[in-house]
């Protein structure tokens, strides 16, 4: 991304309750030089499981995804999301790899024996394919994704039924940020 051309007044602040002391203690120095001509902005979200509602999009029945790092250089979106259902969710595909963290509630892959619980680490390699459940006996299930190009929906066979991207979470972050009255602008501060 071309920071000569990125508009930043939509870029998340720091609240002030997340700024560090002014005065580093004695002995502790800062990086002297610029950073790299054309770098990306850093990008601090605080307290990203925050129950405001504005910032979860719904992406089906009782699910919803809240944005936490939209690359679109790299190919690949960093969100949260939040299950109230138990159940199947999807059959899907990668063409990258996928990395997860449960942070709450668990969950499961058909094709595999293993429960996914809170706190563990999931980690998933190109080609994958996989349906996730969601437990009967869980009441709610939040996890961290960071999702590696195309999450590709299939059927039982493998057919495709329709495939998400940053690309297309970008468009429906946009949609639901204008219907919930943030504007389709708030994405940008999750753009890298």
């Amino acid at each position: 991304m071309n920071t000569s051309t990125l508009d930043t007044s939509t870029l998340a602040t720091t609240p002030a309750t997340h700024l560090k002391p002014a005065n580093p203690p004695p002995g502790l120095q800062p990086f002297s030089k610029p950073q790299p001509w054309g770098m990306a902005p850093d990008m601090m979200l605080p307290d990203v499981d925050t129950v405001d509602e504005n910032l979860w999009a719904p992406v089906g029945p009782d699910t919803w995804s809240r944005p936490i790092h939209l690359n679109v250089t790299g190919g690949f979106y960093v969100h949260l999301l939040r299950v109230r259902r138990s159940g199947v969710l999807q059959r899907h595909r990668h063409s990258g790899q996928v990395h997860a963290i449960v942070m709450k509630g668990s969950w499961y892959y058909l094709e595999h024996p293993w429960i996914a619980r809170e706190n563990s680490y999931v980690f998933e390699p190109p080609g994958e394919t996989h349906t996730l459940v969601v437990p009967d006996d869980c009441a709610e299930m939040v996890t961290l994704f960071t999702v590696h190009g195309a999450l590709m929906y299939v059927d039982v066979d493998g057919r495709s039924t329709g495939y998400d991207d940053v690309f297309t979470r970008i468009e429906k972050y946009r949609e639901h940020f204008e219907k919930v009255g943030l504007g389709s602008d708030h994405v940008k501060q999750f753009i890298r």
